[in-house]
């Protein structure tokens, strides 16, 4: 595939990468892909920073029929937005691609969208060069597409922070949380809450399948939406609802999209104002 030359990103005006002080609460859809440039984001990534030698992110004229962001996944890191968002309904369309890398290559392929970003960039490590930032994150991989994991970061003197949430959850046949819309309210701090049809026998190989998976065949693109309305964030894969958190302790900040050892393309991240509701819950 032929790849488009990048429009120059210009450096935000501080290196923290901290949250700007008022959050953006869309009324009109904005295009954070519009088929040429990722302009609206920065990138990151773990020794390199705000530099991409390995060209991890790029912008493909043709996948499918129509432009879209390359993720190589050779590196560990992500496309960071230039501003903090909140109560939004954010929309992405992915597919993968065929490149794995490194420890995780005969693994699931694995990605994510990191919501309510915080902090300073790459705060996931004590030293600043962590992979990602302090946040909720939708999970985008093989079998666990909406799962919730709450991700800690390091503030500037080195406390660790650890975002919270409650959920309806009960626990699968291996005691991990797993959202039930019917199931007792349950408060966490950091970790996993897997989606609800997520398979018991999830196995961490390259190409899993589970048997209720809601995502798309490999090859094929699949939709996923998580919708932050004040502390409440819903994971929604493919038009139907497979997570959801109330009272969570971050409510706006940056949107990330990562970098986890698999390549992956997107043709579509939307940020659109909040309107009707998804269908909820299992069938």
């Amino acid at each position: 595939m032929r790849v488009l030359p990048l429009l120059l990103l210009l450096p935000l005006a501080s290196s923290t990468g901290s949250t700007t002080e008022t959050a953006i609460r869309p009324d009109r859809t904005i295009r954070l892909f519009d088929g040429k440039s990722f302009a609206p984001f920065y990138t990151w990534l773990v020794d390199s920073h705000r530099e991409d030698p390995l060209r991890v992110f790029s912008v493909v004229d043709q996948v499918d029929g129509a432009p879209a962001i390359r993720i190589s996944g050779e590196s560990w890191g992500g496309l960071v937005t230039r501003e903090s968002y909140r109560d939004y309904r954010l929309v992405v369309e992915f597919r993968w691609g065929l490149a794995t890398w490194g420890e995780r290559r005969n693994a699931t392929r694995d990605s994510g969208i990191l919501v309510h970003g915080q902090g300073r960039d790459g705060n996931t490590g004590a030293d600043g060069n962590g992979a990602w930032m302090r946040s909720v994150e939708a999970q985008v991989i093989e079998g666990g597409v909406g799962d919730f994991i709450l991700v800690a970061g390091f503030d500037a003197e080195g406390r660790k922070l650890v975002p919270r949430m409650t959920a309806k959850a009960g626990s699968d046949r291996d005691g991990e949380p797993v959202f039930d819309p019917s199931g007792e309210s349950r408060d966490f701090e950091g970790g996993r809450i897997n989606w609800f049809g997520r398979d018991v026998d999830w196995q961490d190989r390259l190409g899993f399948r589970g048997r209720q998976d809601v995502e798309s065949p490999y090859g094929e693109w699949t939709r996923l939406e998580v919708i932050a309305d004040g502390d409440r964030v819903t994971n929604v894969v493919n038009g139907k609802v497979v997570n959801e958190g109330t009272r969570s302790s971050l409510t706006e900040g940056r949107i990330l999209v990562q970098s986890e050892g698999a390549e992956i393309y997107f043709r579509r991240i939307d940020v659109e104002p909040l309107t009707g509701r998804a269908q909820r819950g299992p069938s």
